[in-house]
C-alpha cells in the first residue's frame, strides 16, 4: 500500500465536508504495465451541485526541509497521473492538494505560478486546522 501523507485524513476530512463522496481511498491506477496509487477518488454527494464531476486528488504536506524539493517531486507526479487518468479514467480531473499557508507562501512565487500555469496543475488548497477544502484553483 502507498505510504499516507501527514494529512491523508485532514483532507478527507475536507472533502467530505466539501460535499464530496469519497469512492476510493487510495484510487489505483493501472496502464502499460505501471501502478499508480492516487490519494483518492470523489465524487459529488449531489451530483446537480458539481455536475457529475470525478475528480483525483493527489495529497501533499510539503514538511520535508525543501519546498523547492517537494514542488518538483509533485509536478511529476502530477504529469504521470494526469496522463495515465486520461488513457484510462479521462472524465476524472487531477487535483493536487497542498496546506494554505504552503499555498499563500511557495506557492505564489512567480517561477513555481509559471510552472503551475505550464503544467496545468490543478490544486486544491486544505486548511489543517479546519479541516476544509479553503479554494479549488482550476
Amino acid at each position: 500500500m502507498a505510504q499516507l501523507d501527514t494529512f491523508h485524513h485532514t483532507v478527507k476530512k475536507a472533502l467530505q465536508k466539501d460535499g464530496w463522496r469519497i469512492t476510493d481511498d487510495p484510487l489505483y491506477l493501472q496502464y502499460g504495465g505501471i501502478d499508480y496509487a492516487v490519494d483518492f477518488g470523489a465524487e459529488p454527494l449531489i451530483a446537480a451541485e458539481k455536475k457529475q464531476q470525478k475528480i483525483a486528488i493527489e495529497v501533499k504536506s510539503f514538511l520535508a526541509g525543501s519546498p523547492t524539493y517537494e514542488f518538483h517531486k509533485v509536478v511529476g507526479q502530477f504529469f504521470d497521473y494526469r496522463m495515465m487518468l486520461s488513457r484510462i479514467q479521462p472524465e476524472r480531473i487531477l487535483y493536487v492538494a497542498v496546506p494554505s499557508d504552503i499555498w499563500r507562501s511557495f506557492f505564489q512565487m512567480p517561477f513555481i505560478r509559471e510552472v503551475l500555469e505550464e503544467v496545468h496543475m490543478k490544486i486544491a488548497v486544505y486548511n489543517i486546522d479546519e479541516e476544509k477544502i479553503e479554494k479549488w484553483i482550476d
